[in-house]
């Protein structure tokens, strides 16, 4: 086997004998999983054609296989009422003892299956942990990992770590937020533009830059013990292209096209009832960029491989959910399997899909209990909304007219009959792929005021990008390396500290005051927020909508959204079906109380939202 191979999987079990190291993945289990069933895959020279043999009580060898190389061996076993523990697994060639492995099944903790994943009263901090803050230096340049240090380049590697991100898990709980999505923060043994994380070289180890698997978990636990929960990004359909994998291929099936071959990115050939076989081979099949392999999951030994590497990461690190990298580029089969087993074993999990289109037929197809006319079967709870963060844009830098501004925001909505589940979107305004809404809405701080107040309080779970909360921006260029740039006061001599507003402007000053109070108002009122959205049509430049729960009639949220130029007065017998009940409104900003037997004056250019009781 090459030294790669040998050196990747630090944490994995092991046993040296005969001078020899056989690695196995995944490197544990646990006893008592809904499935009992489970795929062993080991990695050693001349390993392939052995002999298996296990001893212990409720373990048994299903199947032995071999598939191309003959440095690999595919193990099923069958887990029927084993007790946590250790064993031995023994590998015989021609009758002689060739090597031999400790295995074990560890106790799964409390309600490990009964995990809460995030849902709608939950608020979603998006960060780049190579981007957010250094918190140990001394993992800044690893030896044997070629892409150093450099925080002079936008690609380069900066620092970021998981210490960074648990030295300022009180900022983000401070803030509001209830969860964490990181970025992916597995091993990227790139030469060059690895910070990102979306090539994975070892699906079971943390890359060394950010911290390790142990580390890791102390971030999951110390984050749950501010009521933070930790949502872990998982790459399903490539690999990067400097993975043992690419040396060495179980079979030689295990990656689609031998070499770069572009993927079309023409993601409508998957629902086009006329589409050419060679269109969706095109689009599934092809690459992201030469240095981003595309993995056949139309293997069944590399399908199992990728579904309990991600149970494996949830059990292990105790995640809330998982967010899934270019979700519909993976195949389709394999993506019904995928959904089925992680919500089988984890009922309460939840998972959201990137489908990067702003059409809502397409994004909608992915989520569970969306109609299909192809009876697909999906059991993935949530997708981002794309097709929301296109007409959100759209909707604040248009003028308004009968077909364009507040009217496509509503209307976007009004489509929400297409998905199964609209309340479970994640909703967001930008993201680490696109340039910051600051920077989008022509920096206008006033439309920034919209865009979030809109994302905070619409149906759905709202994602922030990391800085939004300070109008990080990107203006003058797109390049991902500049919108992922550096969280001021991340490092040490940073003159901007934004974790204690040192050196803030009084307008990041007001807009982090915002972004506080809106999620203050979502921790307060989380009934309000898993519960119903009722709008009405834009008139006059006025678009207006309601937060309520059947369970909580006694209150309920009004959001008046205003393009107007100038102060308008809002006739309130439009909305008397939603207001009935109630007699006085508290606005959020300033705590002003009026009552509701008059008209309310609303603001130019503004975003308010209103308390009903």
């Amino acid at each position: 086997m090459n030294k790669k191979l040998l050196s990747v999987f630090s944490s994995l079990s092991l046993l040296t004998f005969n001078c020899y190291a056989a690695e196995v993945s995944p490197p544990n289990w646990w006893a008592g999983m809904k499935n009992n069933s489970l795929q062993l895959m080991v990695a050693e020279d001349n390993i392939a054609g052995a002999k298996i043999k296990i001893d212990y009580p409720g373990v048994s060898v299903k199947a032995v296989n071999s598939l191309d190389s003959e440095n690999y061996l595919f193990i099923d076993l069958q887990i029927n009422g084993a007790k946590p523990g250790k064993f031995p697994i023994r590998f015989y060639k021609d009758g002689q003892l060739v090597e031999e492995l400790t295995y074990e099944l560890k106790m799964r903790e409390e309600n490990a299956a009964q995990r809460r994943g995030f849902d709608a009263t939950d608020s979603i901090y998006l960060i780049t942990p190579d981007r957010f803050a250094n918190g140990d230096t001394q993992n800044d340049t690893v030896e044997g990992y070629a892409d150093k240090l450099n925080r002079n380049y936008k690609g380069g590697r900066h620092g970021g770590d998981i210490q960074g991100m648990i030295n300022h898990l009180d900022y983000i709980a401070d803030l509001g937020f209830t969860q964490i999505w990181t970025m992916p923060m597995l091993e990227n043994a790139m030469e060059q533009y690895s910070y990102h994380g979306y090539s994975t070289t070892d699906f079971y180890n943390i890359d060394p830059r950010y911290g390790s698997n142990s580390l890791y978990r102390e971030l999951s636990d110390t984050a749950a013990e501010q009521g933070i929960g930790v949502i872990i990004d998982v790459v399903l359909n490539h690999i990067g292209s400097e993975h043992p994998w690419m040396d060495d291929k179980p079979s030689a099936d295990w990656i689609n096209n031998e070499s770069f071959s572009p993927t079309s990115h023409r993601r409508e050939v998957l629902h086009d009832p006329h589409a050419a076989h060679e269109d969706k081979a095109a689009f599934s099949d092809g690459w992201f960029v030469p240095t981003m392999p595309d993995l056949n999951q139309r293997n069944p030994y590399l399908a199992q491989y990728l579904i309990q590497n991600s149970i494996w990461w949830v059990e292990s690190a105790n995640l809330s959910g998982i967010r899934v990298d270019t979700y519909s580029y993976s195949d389709k089969a394999f993506l019904s399997e995928w959904t089925t087993r992680l919500m089988t074993e984890y009922p309460n999990l939840n998972i959201v899909g990137e489908e990067w289109s702003v059409n809502p037929l397409i994004t909608s197809y992915w989520q569970q209990g969306t109609s299909r006319r192809d009876n697909y079967v999906s059991a993935l709870p949530s997708v981002m909304d794309f097709p929301l963060q296109s007409k959100l844009v759209s909707a604040l830098a248009s003028d308004e007219t009968w077909a364009t501004g507040l009217r496509e925001l509503y209307e976007v909505l009004a489509s929400d009959f297409v998905y199964g589940d609209p309340g479970n979107l994640v909703v967001f305004a930008d993201n680490h792929d696109m340039s910051r809404i600051f920077t989008q809405l022509d920096e206008d701080i006033t439309l920034w005021d919209m865009a979030m107040t809109f994302i905070l309080t619409t149906r759905g779970i709202p994602q922030v990008f990391y800085g939004t909360e300070i109008l990080m921006d990107n203006a003058g260029t797109d390049d991902h390396g500049i919108i992922r740039s550096d969280f001021p006061g991340g490092w040490q001599g940073d003159e901007i500290n934004a974790f204690t507003q040192t050196g803030l402007t009084a307008a990041q000053r007001d807009a982090h005051s915002k972004i506080k109070q809106l999620l203050a108002l979502r921790k307060a009122h989380p009934d309000l927020f898993s519960g119903e959205l009722t709008h009405y049509g834009p008139h006059e430049g006025v678009y207006v909508y309601f937060r309520h729960n059947k369970s909580s009639p006694d209150k309920a949220l009004m959001v008046i959204i205003s393009k107007n130029e100038t102060s308008k007065a809002l006739a309130l017998d439009r909305f008397e079906s939603m207001l009935n009940g109630f007699s006085r409104a508290t606005e959020l900003v300033n705590d002003n109380t009026i009552n509701l037997d008059k008209n309310i004056t609303v603001p130019a250019s503004s975003a308010t939202v209103w308390l009903l009781q």
